[in-house]
């Protein structure tokens, strides 16, 4: 099965393609179907373009950070001019394959009732995308899907990221500002984390949750790459941030993974939660940065899952520590930055192990 992420794109095309079949059907008879669905797709090809940042990612990163309102009134032109574009393109495949009798100018011409028609069809569009990005990709698919309309057990990665000093910022700038602090900072994880394939599943005050499924964050160490790729882009922004609110964000991360039980919850205001050890070790573990004097702390557990860590990260044993509501001690590990290579984890704990002998 596609994972979720993937399968919402697909669903997209598939309904643009049906809008164009559709349009033949209605306003040409049906006369060239593969017509109307190859104008449908490549439409619908330039607007998932242009949402995934393959084309003008500079206008689509800025739209994004727009209120709702002005949200819709960009994102409809900027998808109209996405639209023009692949009715040219898809004009260009019904001429060249010879789906209609009409010549390269007619077949690349966007007629009024056209533009019309697929301003009502991108209308929908924008709606449907715009809620997804407000719930998140992922959730927004199970939800639609009922994938966890019944709970489900399975293993997932967790990523818990707490802005510091957050509290600070409010008390010296007012609750508003802080507020607008925190949706910049959130919104820089948006494309790191979408990149690595994960899903932010939730924000609690100044906390955001960060989740992949268990073999597609273990998959090329996309969680811990996700981490370092967050910090990076705040470290690259450091002088805007710092022109914007007078300081650069730091973060505590904390990363684990164990089963969880996955469920829809709630009636009026319904939510994917998860349920399990897993989500409030995590809870601890991130707790534990700060005694601990670090910003990243890892579960030994997860790290030893990890068949390698990304190129220039290394780990360092911070050994077992006690954690609150939890019997066992729980072994923890930070994340640091070398300039080597990335070597599997199985070794970097024989080196650990070498170097206490």
């Amino acid at each position: 099965m596609l994972p979720a992420h993937r399968l919402f794109w697909v669903v997209i095309l598939l309904a643009a393609a049906a809008a164009g079949l559709l349009y033949n059907i209605i306003f040409a008879a049906g006369a060239s179907p593969l017509a109307g669905f190859t104008y449908g797709l490549c439409m619908g090809a330039t607007v998932l373009a242009f949402d995934r940042g393959l084309i003008l990612a500079g206008l689509q990163a800025r739209i994004r950070r727009f209120p709702a309102w002005l949200y819709v009134v960009a994102a409809e032109l900027a998808y109209v001019l996405m639209i023009m574009t692949g009715n040219a393109l898809g004009g260009l495949l019904v001429w060249t394959f010879a789906l209609t009798h009409d010549d390269l100018t007619s077949a690349t011409r966007m007629t009024a009732r056209v533009l019309a028609y697929a301003l009502a069809v991108s209308g929908l569009l924008v709606f449907v995308i715009r809620m997804r990005d407000l719930i998140g990709g992922e959730v927004f698919v199970n939800f639609m899907i009922g994938r966890y309309h019944k709970p489900v057990e399975e293993e997932r990665v967790f990523l818990f990221l707490d802005v510091v000093g957050s509290t600070a910022f409010a008390e010296a700038h007012g609750d508003l500002r802080a507020q607008e602090y925190l949706g910049a900072v959130f919104a820089t994880l948006a494309e790191p984390v979408r990149r690595n394939g994960g899903s932010v599943d939730d924000y609690v005050g100044d906390l955001a949750i960060i989740t992949w499924p268990m073999a597609r964050g273990l998959k090329d160490a996309r969680c811990v790459t996700c981490l370092f790729d967050v910090l990076d882009r705040i470290e690259a922004d450091a002088a805007a941030w710092t022109a914007r609110f007078g300081t650069v964000p730091r973060l505590r991360a904390a990363l684990h993974g164990g089963s969880v039980v996955t469920a829809e919850v709630g009636v009026d205001r319904h939510k994917i939660a998860y349920f399990g050890d897993a989500v409030n070790v995590t809870s601890r573990i991130e707790a534990l940065c700060r005694p601990l004097g670090v910003g990243i702390l890892i579960s030994q557990d997860l790290l030893e899952r990890l068949q390698r860590l990304p190129g220039g990260v290394r780990a360092r044993s911070l050994g077992a520590h006690a954690l609150r509501g939890r019997g066992a001690p729980l072994a923890v590990a930070t994340l640091e930055r070398g300039h080597t290579d990335a070597v599997p984890v199985t070794e970097l704990e024989q080196r650990r192990v070498a170097a206490a002998r």
